[in-house]
């Protein structure tokens, strides 16, 4: 019986887990960042794919790529600029970067 809890525990984990990344996928498309950017392929923007690789292992990551986010850069990934979303509350800002770092 203890085993069976167990691995309901388990389960109702990894299901709260997936329902974070999906409410996170979700936030970047209502956010508008899925007009720009895919999570596989470059289209306007860099994969998020590949925004995860170059900063993987940055402790400093989450809390400058929330800034892109807010603030828009220019010249990182190329010569498109990414403009700022003020829309994007900072709350929801280190969501999202969090939520783009944990893509692999």
């Amino acid at each position: 019986m203890r085993a069976v809890l167990m691995g309901m525990a388990a389960g109702s984990v990894l299901l709260l887990a997936g329902t974070a990344a999906h409410a996170d996928a979700a936030l970047a498309t209502s956010s508008g960042c899925l007009n720009c950017h895919q999570v596989e392929v470059k289209t306007v923007g860099p994969a998020l794919k590949d925004m995860a690789a170059k900063y993987a292992g940055d402790a400093g990551a989450g809390a400058m790529l929330a800034g892109k986010i807010k603030n828009g850069s220019n010249g990182v990934w190329g010569a498109i600029p990414m403009p700022p979303n003020a829309a994007v509350s900072d709350e929801n800002a280190k969501v999202l970067a969090d939520w783009i770092l944990t893509l692999k």
